[in-house]
């Protein structure tokens, strides 16, 4: 039935209809079309009622129920999930497991309205929402468990508070574990696109309580964006799609995080009366793939022969060449940031940063290699190189990071409208075949490794010139490589349980970075 009618039911009832069926049927879209909805409980309850009172046993099913995510509201249908699975139904038909493509659709087969186009639990491009992810980690037996997921459609806050978007990444959870730690006040602001990033932003919880607010939506929420932005006394925009290779398989949603995503922020920020001072996480990818830096390998590792490059590193002086896709839209977020401090007179300050690991971190073979490499050697996996593993990286540790994060908002206002290359500097320099070494040693295992081919805009060596902002601020990295390796590690034995982990392993990692 729909709408649910009670009245009609009963005629069904009296003319003999119901005798041959074996179940009723009722389905609806709140939020969605059923903008006056009761509550599954109150619709059921009324079915049941005619049921009882005419002695009848049928089974009641929600035969449809969705919600569609046509605002980027992925929190409402993880909610309207929760609601209607607690329901007395017997059976409940979910629609639908992917959105609908526009470009599929045949001659007449294009809907008006546009939330028609949303309801899937995955997008048109296959990328999964909030609840698929969730679903597909826990099961539909565990999906109340994530009480931590929490949306304010209206911030009350009499105490002003540290915003981090993406705060639940790797990054965003050092940073907020940094500021609660000192009491501060936290929002963390994101969409838990990444896998594995509501276990972080559990922890943050279960650690720190109602010192943490949680704002689980996706960047371009324009309207949540500016209600988080309201109360915030300094905001650090972490909110990435963060991997070269999502960027070349599906550019339009790199586009909209990376670059619609930080103009909504920058015009939310804009657009209040204290202007709350802004750092962004941007990328070296946005200095190309520096193929003009002549190189001359040894046996382990390539040295440019720019002795002010291997000695220093990449400056900020060096010319903008964006690269790839991803590096379009961070290189275009960076410079739209930059530019808002000369146009606008807001407080911003960008990174470029280098190769940043440490504990949190959930490593893949597209973003955060050397959590990668560390956790397929302690889980006995074979990895593959791209390229020869003589590629250069300046590498930081996360904590030292933090303390960069620290310093820049501590010296904004003489900072405001600069860019700064961030990572280890030329003291923490290592290449894929030495840190390959360095994990041997340091985990005791003998790792499977093969090569393949080089991929497209690698770069040979990337070191950053960190000077200016150890000049501005005093900051310069505290942890080796040796030292942050050992602290990764034994953070994820722990977090993983890796250390008592079976040599049973044999899925395959590719790596490039």
């Amino acid at each position: 039935m729909s709408p649910i009618d009670p009245n009609w039911l009963q005629m069904m009832i009296e003319h003999g209809a119901l005798e041959h069926i074996d179940a009723v049927g009722i389905h609806g879209f709140p939020h969605v079309f059923d903008q006056q909805w009761k509550g599954w409980e109150v619709n059921i309850k009324a079915v049941q009622d005619v049921l009882e009172k005419y002695s009848m046993k049928k089974e009641i099913w929600i035969s449809e129920v969705g919600f569609s995510t046509w605002q980027n509201d992925e929190v409402k249908q993880f909610e309207e999930f929760t609601k209607v699975i607690g329901t007395r139904a017997n059976r409940i038909y979910w629609y639908s497991l992917k959105d609908l493509d526009p470009k599929n659709a045949t001659v007449g087969g294009f809907h008006l309205d546009e939330r028609e186009y949303h309801f899937g639990l995955k997008r048109a491009d296959n990328s999964p929402k909030l609840l698929y992810r969730l679903l597909e980690t826990g099961g539909v037996e565990n999906i109340q468990e994530h009480k931590y997921i929490s949306k304010h459609y209206e911030v009350k806050e009499q105490e002003k508070y540290s915003l981090i978007t993406g705060g639940a990444g790797f990054i965003g959870t050092n940073l907020a574990e940094r500021l609660l730690g000192e009491g501060k006040r936290v929002m963390v602001y994101d969409s838990l696109f990444r896998d594995g990033v509501e276990q972080n932003l559990k922890w943050l919880q279960q650690e720190f309580g109602d010192k943490l607010i949680i704002q689980i939506a996706d960047i371009n929420e324009k309207r949540l964006l500016e209600e988080s932005v309201k109360y915030a006394s300094q905001i650090f925009h972490f909110s990435s799609q963060v991997a070269v290779t999502t960027s070349l398989t599906n550019p339009t949603l790199d586009f909209k995080v990376n670059l619609e995503g930080t103009f909504n922020l920058l015009e939310a920020i804009r657009k209040t009366d204290h202007q709350p001072p802004l750092i962004f996480t941007s990328t070296n990818k946005v200095y190309g793939n520096l193929n003009d830096v002549e190189m001359i390998p040894n046996e382990t590792r390539y040295h440019p022969t720019d002795k002010d490059i291997e000695q220093n590193g990449i400056a900020e002086d060096r010319p903008l060449d964006f690269h790839s896709p991803y590096g379009c839209s961070k290189g275009a977020a960076d410079q739209y940031i930059l530019d808002y401090s000369r146009s606008y007179g807001l407080k911003t300050t960008v990174f470029r940063m280098s190769c940043i690991y440490g504990p949190h971190q959930f490593g893949t073979e597209d973003q955060g290699w050397v959590a990668h490499f560390l956790i397929s050697a302690l889980e006995d996996k074979p990895l593959v190189i791209y390229g020869n593993g003589k590629q250069v990286r300046d590498i930081l540790f996360v904590e030292d990071l933090v303390d960069a994060f620290i310093a820049a908002g501590e010296n904004i206002e003489k900072l405001s409208g600069e860019v700064f290359n961030i990572g280890g500097g030329p003291g923490n320099t290592v290449s894929l075949l030495e840190i390959l070494d360095i994990i041997k040693e340091q985990t005791g295992k003998e790792m499977d490794i093969s090569f393949e081919e080089w991929r497209t805009g690698d770069q040979l060596y990337y070191v950053s010139n960190t000077s200016k902002f150890q000049q501005a601020t005093g900051w310069k990295p505290k942890h080796t490589v040796e030292k942050g390796i050992q602290l990764l590690q034994e953070w994820l034995e722990e977090a993983r349980g890796l250390e008592n982990k079976k040599n049973n392993q044999t899925t395959s990692n590719a790596f490039a970075l």
